[in-house]
């Protein structure tokens, strides 16, 4: 593969063998998610289009990651001494191969692809290059030493670092970038005679400068170059992405009355001239269409919303459907690998589980289909402008003919033909004297 820049190809090399201990989780760090994709995967979708290939460090014994970063390269991490240590994991794969290396941390997801295209310019110019932030309180952050001319001179570590060079505002975000061959001969000089006994992998810019490399910084906001490593980290990162979707939603052409009440999703799509209510969550794979309105309380995943839908109040679309152009859910409706067809309507109460319904179809209050046996799924086939009446059960696998007609309080177990009317249930019986008569109000 060519390289960006006509070249060698490029590598991203991904840290993610993080155990996440201080989130006191059995997850690996790299695997909680954010805005419903782990944070490896969002890495990765950002430099896979800077970057002519990724590879990622894992720790030993996590399959779980290794399969969500597929089918990208892995290396292994048998023990955790540093960031220095893990990077140098990537040496056997990628020494050899030429062009530039760049060593992300999957705890840091949010990074944009903007970013590492000016990391990849900066280091173009220069022997190293580097990514730094000014964040609000710098903290326990390592700090980036320049000189007169703006150049690096050196990253140190919060806990080694002076009195005088605490109060530098530049702070390193831990991503580098240099030449394969340079990056690995750096990280084996890399000594671990530091307060946490750890190889770090900033100390390659003292040893670049040292050798006479030009090591340069590019400056980008903190809020993509936050670091994970607590849930309270977890949950900031999770609302900076929702801010940001939200805002792209609105500049797409969609309104959301109560912006910050709405969850999206990573891979949720809106349309134009979308309104959207308070307190609606997407889950993965929701693609919805022009003219639609999402009213509030609802919850969609894996679904997709045809133009001039209404969706809810408190409506629930489960993955696997499809609810057609102007077709209506209501309130406390759910559907599951459902079809709703055009113009059809299932306004109250109501679970359509693997169904298909014709256009113009009207589903009664409390209606359910009875898809699941105990063993199989079945369905249940409702034809166009056929009329179910409330509180059907319609047991499947079962099939009601167009334009037909269920009446009321049908449990219907046999397929109903087309333009014909169902009765499917017992006969009334009235005890004459055994209501309520004579006897005393509670």
């Amino acid at each position: 593969m060519a390289g960006l820049r006509g070249g060698m190809p490029s590598t991203a090399l991904i840290l993610a063998a993080g155990l996440g201990t201080r989130m006191r989780s059995r997850l690996p760090k790299a695997l909680h998610p954010i805005a419903g994709r782990p944070m490896v995967q969002h890495l990765l979708a950002a430099a896979t289009q800077v970057f002519d290939r990724a590879v990622v460090v894992v720790g030993p014994d996590m399959p779980g990651l290794e399969k969500a970063v597929a089918p990208h390269a892995t290396v292994v991490q048998a023990e955790r001494l540093g960031t220095g240590h893990a990077a140098l994991q990537g040496a056997g794969l990628l020494e050899g191969s030429g062009g530039d290396v760049a060593v992300l941390y999957a705890d840091n997801p949010l990074i944009t692809v903007d970013t590492l295209k000016r990391l990849v310019a900066a280091r173009a110019q220069a022997g190293l290059a580097l990514v730094a932030m000014r964040p609000a309180n710098p903290g326990q952050y390592g700090r980036v030493i320049t000189n007169a001319a703006g150049d690096v001179e050196r990253i140190v570590e919060w806990a080694d670092a002076t009195e005088a060079e605490r109060e530098v505002g530049l702070c390193n975000a831990g991503v580098v970038c240099a030449p394969a061959a340079e990056l690995f001969a750096l990280l084996r000089q890399v000594r671990n005679d530091n307060a946490k006994g750890e190889y770090y992998l900033t100390d390659i810019v003292a040893l670049a400068v040292a050798g006479g490399k030009r090591v340069v910084a590019v400056e980008s906001p903190e809020a993509e170059l936050r670091g994970i490593n607590s849930r309270a980290e977890l949950a900031g990162a999770e609302a900076e992405a929702q801010q940001a979707m939200r805002a792209a939603a609105m500049a797409g052409g969609a309104t959301l009355i109560q912006p910050e009440s709405v969850v999206l999703s990573w891979d949720t799509r809106i349309g134009q001239d979308v309104t959207i209510g308070p307190n609606v969550v997407f889950g993965p794979g929701v693609t919805v269409e022009d003219g639609v309105e999402i009213r509030a309380f609802s919850h969609l995943e894996g679904c997709v919303v045809k133009t001039g839908a209404i969706i809810g109040p408190f409506a629930r679309l489960r993955p696997g459907t499809v609810v057609e152009q102007d077709a209506h859910v209501g309130n406390f409706v759910e559907l599951k690998a459902a079809v709703l067809g055009r113009g059809a309507k299932a306004n109250h109460l109501s679970y359509l589980g693997d169904a298909t319904i014709g256009a113009g179809a009207n589903i009664g209050a409390g209606t359910i289909t009875c898809n699941y046996d105990g063993v199989n799924k079945h369905r249940t086939v409702i034809g166009e402008g056929a009329f179910i009446g409330s509180d059907t059960a319609l047991v499947a696998p079962v099939t009601i003919g167009d334009r037909a007609l269920v009446a009321a309080g049908s449990v219907v177990v046999e397929d109903v033909p087309a333009d014909a009317m169902a009765l499917a249930r017992g006969r009334q019986v009235n005890k004459p004297g055994r209501g309520f008569k004579g006897k005393p109000a509670r």
